[in-house]
């Protein structure tokens, strides 16, 4: 044997060797870098996200809509946690990059933010609108999220409704002629082929999905029932009663302090009846409850034109 070139294959096999080690040392560092950068990047775009609400805020107004627009797939997972003293809206997105989507466990977190959506939502654009939740005090702006290319319809609802509906100006939510429309239909008061179904009776109710039914007190938390999911809805509620139970609070330090201006009202105990059903609440099952308290709150808030508290 050539000794020679036994040495020369030796070498050159040898050099192989390393170089593709080398060359995969480099593949997998450039594909973790990759993947650090894009999910920054996913961090990035949900933080964005969470500034695009701000003006969903309403104020005085019943409903507000925006919309959000990507420019690539997204996939938004909208999720709801009871940590922290108000709870906190988490936000985790997948987005595509060369034909794939990216994977990341990193949440993004806003305690003020009560998102309504199915989980996952997937478009390159979304509409999103908002209206008021009142306890009968505003408590938040529940804001509903919707892909661009996911359709509702609303068959048979209540006058007051169909007008919301139509004022909202969206193509994604209608009330009309549901034989004709894409996307899922919403049944007021029963019929087939419908994919939810209300129960409505002056704001107050039931919406069904399959197998989940959620109990709703108010217009605002109806749409949120029928935008999401039974997990979710129910995870958001028991947020929203948290921020009842500081607000309950807030109300009566103000009740106190205007006491001494010389404005005398009778809201102490009423109040808190209402932090210790809403501290209490275990599930939309127990919203009926609610009824008497609010409005006999609403009734006296109104009725004392000069010492109102709100």
């Amino acid at each position: 044997m050539n000794k020679q070139g036994f040495e020369f294959s030796f070498s050159w096999i040898f050099a192989m060797i390393i170089g593709v080690a080398i060359l995969a040392l480099a593949i997998y560092g450039v594909t973790r870098f990759i993947a650090n950068e894009q999910t920054l990047q996913d961090a990035k775009t949900v933080k964005e996200i969470g500034v695009l609400l701000n003006p969903l805020e309403t104020g005085f107004e019943s409903f507000k809509t925006t919309t959000v627009t990507f420019p690539v797939e997204t996939r938004i997972y909208n999720k709801c946690s009871l940590k922290g003293f108000f709870g906190q809206q988490l936000i985790q997105i997948s987005q595509k990059s060369f034909g794939e989507w990216t994977k990341t466990d990193l949440d993004v977190s806003f305690p003020n933010k009560y998102i309504y959506s199915e989980v996952p939502i997937e478009e390159k654009k979304f509409i999103l609108f908002s209206k008021p939740f009142k306890l009968p005090f505003k408590v938040a702006d529940l804001i509903y999220m919707i892909p661009k290319n996911k359709y509702y319809c609303f068959k048979n609802a209540p006058e007051n409704i169909q007008e919301e509906v139509e004022n909202l100006n969206i193509e994604n939510v209608r009330a009309e002629n549901c034989s004709l429309s894409r996307g899922k239909k919403v049944c007021f008061g029963g019929g087939g082929e419908c994919d939810i179904l209300v129960s409505y009776d002056k704001g107050k109710g039931l919406v069904k999905k399959k197998e989940q039914i959620m109990s709703f007190e108010q217009d605002s938390l109806m749409y949120a029932a029928i935008f999401s999911n039974e997990l979710e809805y129910e995870c958001q509620l028991k947020r929203l009663m948290k921020r009842v139970g500081s607000l309950t609070d807030l109300y009566k330090s103000k009740e106190t302090f205007i006491s001494r201006a010389g404005c005398q009202s009778d809201f102490g105990n009423d109040l808190t009846a209402l932090k210790n059903m809403a501290t209490a609440l275990k599930s939309s099952g127990d919203l009926g409850a609610f009824s008497l308290i609010v409005e006999k709150i609403e009734d006296k808030n109104s009725n004392n034109w000069e010492c109102r508290l709100w």
